[in-house]
């Protein structure tokens, strides 16, 4: 599937955020597209990893075509430093506009910013979904394995576990994220979010481990076209 880079944005300290445009052979009117989005928070290398992976296998493989728009580093400035919060110490998982959001925060690294949207890095993020608006927002995350889901995606939520055998979590009751993008995904762009929480790194668990154990998962989702068909 062929990709073309879109106008990049700019984090906190001037560092360029990639995004990339799949081409479908038969461009469709109204097109609403499936995001793919890597290192919201910058210390997850793990899950990071794993966008970055299904990204090469995409713009290498002649079996998929459909809308894709992919953001493999969001937080640039975190990646760089091995931080979650970007450049101004904000965890951009909190800072998103949804009607949850709260200058509180339970603990400084879920610092939600002085205002929601207050930074670049979402309102790049944010001008991508108003220019190409999502059907549905894939987000890799590291925690422990687990796929979360917001919004009408549970049908795809299926389909990973039935690969990889992750639990599946509806909400996080027990861990509140006000300001995240799975909410602000249903409620204000009408779009279903996943949350796939990637094992972390261990004696056991490495990068390479972590794509083989969901490789087969995520190709043959693409690939059945289950993203395409599945009600949103």
């Amino acid at each position: 599937m062929k990709f073309i880079e879109l106008t990049s944005g700019s984090s906190v300290k001037g560092e360029i955020i990639h995004a990339f445009k799949s081409e479908k052979s038969i461009p469709e009117a109204n097109t609403k597209y499936n995001y793919i989005l890597g290192a919201v928070h910058g210390d997850e290398v793990e899950g990071a990893h794993l966008a970055q992976e299904l990204f090469k296998w995409l713009a290498e493989t002649s079996e998929v075509d459909m809308p894709v728009i992919v953001v493999p580093i969001v937080n640039v400035d975190g990646f760089k430093l091995k931080t979650r919060v970007n450049g101004n110490g904000v965890d951009l998982n909190r800072n998103l506009p949804s009607t949850q959001w709260t200058p509180e925060a339970r603990e400084a690294k879920y610092f939600p910013g002085v205002a929601p949207l207050s930074e670049p890095e979402n309102k790049y993020l944010v001008s991508l979904f108003e220019k190409y608006p999502p059907r549905f927002i894939l987000s890799f995350h590291s925690w422990y394995p687990v796929i979360n889901y917001n919004g009408a995606c549970k049908e795809i939520a299926d389909f990973l576990t039935s690969h990889n055998k992750y639990p599946i979590e509806a909400d996080f009751l027990t861990h509140p994220t006000p300001g995240s993008l799975g909410e602000y995904g249903p409620q204000v762009l009408g779009s279903p979010v996943l949350t796939f929480e990637c094992p972390v790194l261990s004696d056991t668990v490495t990068l390479e481990s972590i794509w083989k154990e969901n490789e087969e998962g995520f190709k043959k989702l693409f690939t059945s076209k289950v993203i395409e068909t599945f009600k949103s």
